[in-house]
């Protein structure tokens, strides 16, 4: 039953994912507004379109969650293996695995790191900078000189 709910799954997210779906979903309603008329806009005019559209809403939101689910489980298994081959902690391997507060805590952690690089980065590339400015500002001087001793 799994199995084959899963084809099923997978081949209506393949079909209805297409640019073809959306216009024949585009097409159905242009019918259906122009058929209003020729029903004079009644209340079962308006129902069947109702009923319908609530129908597929409801039953693509199962479909879209499962493939949403699947497609987040085959990405924790890609990062997982890169994790595993990086130099990063193993503890991050299931850390979809914690508590939300917990993930709130590990992020803040991350963010303050990147701060803190962002910072040291800065810090050196203005000594560098400074140094080469004044190392401008020596040699502008040095030729200022040169060019008064030589008037």
């Amino acid at each position: 039953m799994k199995e084959k709910f899963n084809n099923f799954a997978n081949f209506i997210a393949e079909v209805v994912g297409r640019a073809s779906a959306s216009l024949i979903a585009i097409f159905f309603i242009v019918v259906w507004l122009i058929t209003g008329p020729f029903f004079s806009f009644s209340d079962t005019w308006q129902l069947v379109m109702n009923t319908t559209s609530s129908i597929i809403t409801f039953l693509m939101v199962f479909v879209i969650q499962h493939t949403e689910n699947k497609d987040m489980i085959a990405l924790q298994v890609k990062l997982d293996a890169l994790i595993e081959k990086s130099n990063v902690s193993d503890k991050m391997i299931n850390v979809e695995e914690l508590s939300d507060e917990q993930l709130e805590e590990i992020k803040n952690f991350y963010i303050k790191k990147q701060e803190r690089e962002s910072q040291q980065e800065k810090k050196s590339d203005f000594s560098a900078e400074g140094k080469e400015v004044g190392t401008n500002i020596l040699e502008e001087k040095k030729q200022l000189v040169k060019n008064k001793n030589n008037l």
